[in-house]
């Protein structure tokens, strides 16, 4: 995100801001502003004096500001973090007179996750005039793939696009959570190799043959000896596959799918602008499309949703994991 590579730049350059105030649904960028703001701001002599951490289960606005006052001992500034801010959310617009007038040489930073401050409000306004107003946002499915890829390009590592493909489906959206995951692959993979499916599986534990990636492939192809081996250890292993996230996400492709069909312009480039897929993956849309006319992925998708209610057990107790799987692939293949 620019708008972190331009706090990051500003602070290496020591142009700080009094107030850092880190809002927004993903904590992955405001961890890692705090975090490099504690690390970077003071020496590490100046830490022990001049750095505090508090947080908002336990603390007040009152005591932030009383903190924030307080001049630095042998050092230009103290930094002050303040973790689970949201935590004050009923009282955080009480830091408004503060932030009107902050303390020149004391470095707030506000971590505030999850939530947003109102735009219509003293306290936004206020630290949009003196400091940093910084909203993380959640990236969309489709824009995962290409964060992970940019950052293992920084580190100096390449992936392909099915090992990103199998980290987006079983890890989320999760920014934080995937960067845990792509730290145990930087213990073990040499800097400079390409991150495979293998590595995924060996290092993470997800399985490159038996996921939900290869199901929609085996399924897109009308391959009902690989899709019936996937759907069998789907069955064995319930814990790791859940059925809601299988129909989920042949819902996803379905529809994608439907879309392909009403697609003028089936160029490679085109449809994966139009789906938000990888070029890479734009052949097995090509062929599912020759495998299942739009009528039946119409009636595909009813079948999913039908199948979705069914796994949420509704109209439909006591129907087995086993069961629900075997017939999601006789209502699809």
């Amino acid at each position: 995100m620019e708008a972190v590579k331009e706090i990051v730049s500003n602070i290496k350059q020591k142009n700080l801001k009094p107030v850092y105030f880190l809002m927004g649904e993903e904590s992955y960028y405001i961890d890692k502003i705090s975090d490099f703001i504690a690390a970077t701001v003071l020496t590490e002599e100046e830490r022990g004096f001049n750095q505090m951490v508090l947080y908002g289960k336990e603390t007040s606005v009152d005591d932030i500001v009383s903190n924030a006052k307080r001049f630095p001992m042998m050092a230009e500034h103290q930094v002050i973090v303040v973790k689970e801010a949201q935590e004050l959310s009923r009282t955080i617009e009480n830091l408004v007179s503060y932030v009107e007038n902050p303390q020149p040489t004391t470095v707030l930073v506000i971590c505030f996750k999850y939530k947003k401050l109102d735009k219509r409000k003293k306290l936004y306004k206020a630290v949009q005039k003196n400091g940093v107003l910084f909203e993380s946002k959640k990236l969309y499915e489709n824009q995962v793939a290409d964060w992970i890829r940019k950052v293992l390009n920084g580190k100096k590592y390449q992936i392909s696009p099915k090992a990103s493909a199998l980290l987006v489906e079983f890890l989320g959206t999760d920014l934080s959570r995937i960067n845990n995951e792509l730290e145990k692959l930087f213990l073990v993979v040499p800097q400079g190799s390409e991150i495979t499916p293998a590595h995924i599986e060996t290092h993470i534990g997800i399985s490159k043959d038996y996921n939900n990636f290869e199901l929609k492939k085996a399924i897109g192809e009308r391959n009902i000896t690989k899709a019936s081996k996937i759907i069998n250890y789907f069955a064995q292993n319930p814990k790791d596959n859940p059925f809601v996230l299988t129909v989920t996400l042949l819902n996803s492709f379905f529809t994608q799918l439907l879309q392909f069909h009403g697609l003028n312009d089936h160029s490679p480039k085109n449809v994966a602008s139009a789906l938000g897929v990888s070029p890479y993956f734009v052949n097995e849309y090509e062929v599912a499309a020759k495998n299942y006319p739009m009528k039946k992925v119409s009636s595909v998708i009813s079948n999913l949703r039908e199948l979705d209610l069914k796994g949420k057990g509704v109209n439909a107790q006591n129907i087995s994991h086993s069961d629900l799987l075997k017939e999601l692939l006789v209502k699809i293949i």
